[in-house]
């Protein structure tokens, strides 16, 4: 029993220094930047020719970029599966886009929605994807400086309720581990150009990334 009671508080010893080593203030900003990198990804696909240079997009890692790019390839392949729930979002959510503090509750709320029941990666995804959904519905109308509010706004929803669960699972390079690198076959049209330039192929689906773990 004593061994027991050694090894377990060893554990959390080991547990406890891994948990300091990641930085809130750092996960946050992370989440931030591949919030941006998200949205300007939407904004150019449907034509918006944002810049890296009007987000302010800040240098990302090595590491980061290839988890800005996975994020990329799961947002992908979970718009494709669900559409309608990530296009005009604004309108599914019956608010003006004219009102910040409207955008920023909203966003909030639905990301609360979301995580309800629980913390996944394929929910992180999601998330993305409504943020990314509602800059594209701001900048259509004329409310480009919102999209500033819903990076904002996400991270503060990070730094609430997510950093924890972040830690856990070593930051945001586990978010790798949900693709395996393969070479794409021309049996996958609906893959963008982002993917292919990537030469990832999603090993996941919808109702798996969603469960719980």
């Amino acid at each position: 029993m004593e061994v027991l009671r050694r090894s377990s508080v060893f554990a959390a010893e080991v547990l406890d220094v891994f948990d300091r080593s990641l930085n809130e203030k750092e996960l946050v900003s992370q989440s931030k930047v591949l919030c941006r990198d998200y949205i300007l990804s939407r904004l150019n696909q449907h034509g918006l020719g944002w810049s890296k240079s009007e987000l302010n997009l800040s240098p990302a890692s090595v590491a980061l970029t290839e988890v800005s790019l996975v994020l990329l390839c799961l947002g992908d392949e979970l718009e494709c599966i669900q559409p309608s729930l990530y296009r005009n979002v604004a309108r599914q959510l019956n608010i003006s886009v004219a009102m910040e503090n409207m955008v920023s509750d909203a966003f909030i709320g639905v990301a609360t929605e979301i995580f309800a029941t629980g913390i996944t990666w394929g929910k992180v995804v999601s998330m993305y994807a409504v943020a990314g959904a509602l800059a594209v519905d701001c900048v259509r109308q004329g409310r480009a400086t919102n999209v500033h509010i819903l990076v904002d706004s996400l991270g503060q929803f990070v730094r609430k309720f997510l950093v924890p669960w972040l830690k856990r699972r070593g930051g945001w390079t586990e978010i790798t581990k949900c693709v395996v690198k393969k070479d794409l076959t021309p049996e996958q049209p609906w893959l963008t150009s982002v993917i292919e330039s990537l030469k990832y192929f999603l090993t996941t689906m919808y109702v798996y990334i969603m469960k719980e773990p």
